[in-house]
């Protein structure tokens, strides 16, 4: 028994809660539709609508989760609790798939579904017919455990697996209180529940990376170590930036909009979805943690953490500062700093070089954000030509950084324009 699906897909679980309701095993084939899976000859060949889910039972070809879900019980069922055969009992069942198709879902598709297309939700009208949609369900509740009748049904089923990714999404359906009581209960009565939650999980990331793809505006210059930074941990989380030029050379950064934003008006400064954030180290733990698909570049694990976050705060406390304090007095005089301040660099090397003996990363045994923003600083002491080569460890670090560490070709043209304009202050001070 085949089974082509997506974990996020509500038809999907429901055909996967109903099978694991009945005891029957599903061959399971993932399908991705979003690299067009669905359209390859072999796929159209078992359905020609080339939807999932889509089930193959013994060379028996059916689509449409409601129907695969009708016909596991019809065929594989022990009893007819999930289907009754009683025609007006089932009339009720069928009533509520077709309700739960031509309603429920299809408010769903109206106000969420432009978000995959426009990164915008559907209108206020849309998100009426969710409310209306939800009203009716309630009416439908109104003195019973279940959606139709007195025990467990695929109408329950298929009606789970669309209120759970309401629920994920965060849709308030709280003041629909015979909904919210029939929820709790279904969750704990329906097998299979754990796996649909699971799919709701990957559902929600794919739905949060909508949401950041379009929404996620990102205020930056290229030479700026801290913007190449997020740069490349958004890069290594598959995320798209709406980068936002702010030319701090001629005091964007101070302009009243961009005060509202951030009142230390620096950058890099993230606007996520109407949540403004700066600091770049900040912003590349909080892109983890909301959006990474586990935990790698910032694991979770107290002990691992605390590594990480002390090298975070070396980068900015020792390592950027030495920079600042030798290389910044280029942008205002034309000349580097005191020798003093050389020395700061070479001591901040010699740290580095120390956590990095009898190890391939900064922060422990795998590339963490640790690696990345410590990448963005010594990059930039490469580009002023800063020979760090008598630190050995710190050499064979970064040569395999930089191949790596997702996004480091944009890094090395943000370093390059960095580089050009050092160029022109340094002989506009000769």
């Amino acid at each position: 028994m085949d089974f082509y699906y997506m974990p996020g897909s509500a038809g999907c679980r429901t055909v996967i809660m109903v099978a694991k309701a009945l005891g029957l095993e599903l061959n399971k084939k993932l399908v991705n539709t979003m690299e067009g899976d669905q359209m390859k000859p072999e796929f159209l060949k078992l359905n020609p609508q080339h939807t999932i889910p889509t089930l193959v039972d013994n060379g028996f070809s059916i689509w449409e989760s409601r129907v695969i879900a009708v016909y596991l019980v019809e065929k594989y069922g022990k009893d007819d609790s999930l289907f009754p055969k009683d025609p007006k009992k089932q009339a009720v069942v069928n009533q509520r798939l077709y309700f739960d198709m031509g309603t429920l879902t299809d408010a769903f598709s109206k106000y969420y579904y432009p978000l995959f297309r426009t990164g915008k939700l559907g209108s206020e009208e849309d998100l009426k017919r969710i409310e209306t949609a939800f009203g009716f369900l309630d009416i439908f509740l109104e003195g019973h455990e279940y959606v139709a009748g007195d025990s467990l049904t695929v109408a329950d089923i298929a009606i789970l697996a669309n209120v759970s990714t309401f629920d994920v999404i965060e849709f308030d359906f709280s003041k629909y209180s015979n909904v919210v009581r029939w929820y709790a209960n279904a969750k704990k009565v329906t097998p299979g529940w754990d796996e649909n939650w699971e799919g709701l999980q990957q559902m929600k990331a794919f739905f949060d990376t909508t949401i950041a793809f379009f929404n996620m505006d990102f205020y930056y210059m290229p030479g700026s170590s801290g913007c190449r930074t997020v740069i490349m941990v958004a890069k290594a989380l598959e995320l798209e930036l709406n980068k936002k030029l702010l030319n701090t050379m001629e005091g964007e950064q101070l302009k009243p909009e961009f005060v509202k934003l951030n009142p230390q008006h620096t950058i890099p400064t993230l606007v996520d979805n109407g949540f403004s954030i700066w600091e770049s180290r900040a912003i590349a733990v909080y892109l983890v943690e909301k959006y990474g698909k586990d935990d790698s570049l910032f694991p979770k694990d107290p002990k691992t953490r605390a590594v990480v976050n002390q090298r975070l705060y070396f980068d900015m406390g020792t390592l950027y500062d030495s920079f600042a304090k030798y290389y910044y007095p280029l942008f205002r005089t034309g000349k580097p700093g005191t020798e003093e301040d050389l020395k700061k660099i070479e001591t901040s090397f010699g740290f580095l070089d120390t956590f990095l003996e009898g190890q391939d990363y900064v922060a422990g045994d795998q590339l963490t954000v640790a690696d990345i923003a410590i990448l963005a600083t010594v990059s930039t002491f490469d580009i002023v030509k800063f020979d760090f080569s008598k630190y050995a460890n710190v050499t064979r670090w970064y040569a395999n950084a930089k191949e790596v560490t997702p996004g480091w070709d944009e890094n090395w043209e943000g370093l390059l324009a960095m580089k050009a304009f050092l160029e022109d202050r340094e002989a506009a001070g000769k």
